[in-house]
């Protein structure tokens, strides 16, 4: 870790252009048709390498993570702005024209993800419960509530629970590295899975005729909306993005000191917290708005912009990264695969129990665990046309991310030993 005293760099001008060097340098090779560089980011996922390559500045000593100030305005202002552009381009009505097996799978991945946590604590705690204690700041059930919010909703939703849950550096560390390297082995078994979804359907008689119907209706929606943007069109994302944000902090300015000051019970619950209401705030206009037509901007990249965003605060957050954390506490990879198998048990038990078709349960799951970065390609392994399928159910999950993680954190504090 680096030392305030003796870090190479500390003006956070010249940490942040570092950091989108780095992000530009990451997304610019991952999408290289060199076959060195396919063949490195089969293996190694890029989203790993965002989280990774600022943590090194900080483990040798080039920039001090926590005297930087980098992190603290891409949570406060890029990360609730974020989550209302993604949250304003929920099409409800589209999702449930999926079918309720869609909505089903999607549902009860994010159960699955709500109850694995507090299970995999009960587990370990029967069987080696000093992989599940700790306490204060770097309580293994804090670090884990970092996980849930990843899991059902994606990197923004992970900030906001390591806020919300006062998680500390070292543990966060040690579960960023299991989140993804998790999480990553199981969208290689969907994808494995997607490559015969037709003799797994076949066997489970599941009725696929929907997916064509799918694919034409999708399609169809794309040619119709997509459009090339405008300066306008931006100004007009940034404008709702932070003006929405402003409010947002104007009411939790308001919320927060108001709890704090009259409610002795209010911090159990992190009602005290302006980021708690920060986020709530932000999550809430942000679908309330996708109901109007403020929803059209995804039309011309509103997605794009709060992508953008999401990995400035990814790259922030790994500055604060002791990429050696792992290694210390190798246990934390059992816990995570007995949540992620609780996870997968569940939606496949559900999966057979409905007739689900292979595809709606793949990206059902993967919309939660991988969210709008990933979900599109375990869609687009089905059929090229459905990629948007996984971002409209990720998006659903950010919708949803931040309600049921805080939940799921809850249950783990309360279960934790």
């Amino acid at each position: 870790m680096a030392d305030p005293q003796t870090a190479l760099i500390t003006n956070d001008a010249v940490v942040l252009g570092l950091l989108a060097i780095i992000l530009g340098f990451i997304f610019k090779t991952s999408s290289s048709q060199r076959s060195g560089l396919v063949t490195f980011y089969k293996y190694v996922p890029a989203l790993l390498l965002c989280y990774f390559l600022p943590s090194l500045l900080n483990t040798f000593g080039i920039v001090d993570g926590s005297q930087s100030s980098v992190y603290y305005v891409a949570s406060r202002y890029l990360l609730p702005a974020c989550l209302i552009l993604l949250t304003i381009s929920i099409d409800l009505r589209a999702i449930i024209n999926l079918g309720p097996k869609a909505l089903i799978m999607f549902l009860t991945g994010t159960a699955g993800i709500v109850i694995g946590g507090p299970l995999a604590i009960l587990i370990m705690s029967a069987v080696y419960p000093e992989a599940v204690g700790g306490h204060g700041p770097d309580a293994v059930w804090r670090g884990m509530t970092t996980i849930a919010g990843s899991w059902i909703g994606g990197g923004a939703n992970q900030a906001s629970m390591k806020e919300m849950f006062e998680v500390g550096g070292d543990i966060f560390s040690a579960m960023v590295t299991v989140d993804v390297i998790v999480a990553n082995l199981w969208m290689a078994v969907l994808l494995l899975m997607a490559a015969n979804h037709k003799a797994i359907d076949a066997k489970a008689g599941a009725d696929t005729t929907a997916i064509e119907d799918l694919k034409q209706r999708v399609e169809k929606y794309h040619a119709e909306h997509a459009r090339m943007p405008t300066l306008n069109d931006y100004m007009m994302i940034i404008a709702i993005a932070f003006g929405i944000t402003g409010l947002a902090h104007f009411c939790a300015d308001i919320l927060g000191p108001f709890f704090a000051n009259n409610y002795s019970w209010a911090k159990e619950y992190s009602l005290n917290s302006k980021f708690f209401w920060l986020i709530v705030i932000s999550t809430t206009i942000g679908i309330s708005l996708s109901f109007t037509k403020v929803r059209h901007i995804e039309a011309f990249g509103s997605s794009k912009v709060a992508s953008a965003f999401l990995y400035i605060l990814v790259a922030s957050i790994g500055l604060h990264m002791n990429v050696m954390a792992i290694f210390d506490s190798p246990m934390y990879f059992v816990i995570g695969a007995i949540w992620m198998l609780t996870h997968a048990g569940l939606m496949l038990i559900v999966a057979k129990l409905i007739k689900a078709p292979l595809f709606y349960m793949a990206v059902g799951s993967q919309a939660n665990v991988g969210g709008a970065a990933s979900a599109p390609v375990v869609a687009a392994a089905f059929h090229p046309s459905l990629a948007p399928v996984g971002v409209l159910l990720a998006v659903l999950g950010y919708g949803v991310g931040t309600y049921m993680a805080y939940i799921c954190g809850l249950m783990m504090q309360a279960v934790a030993p």
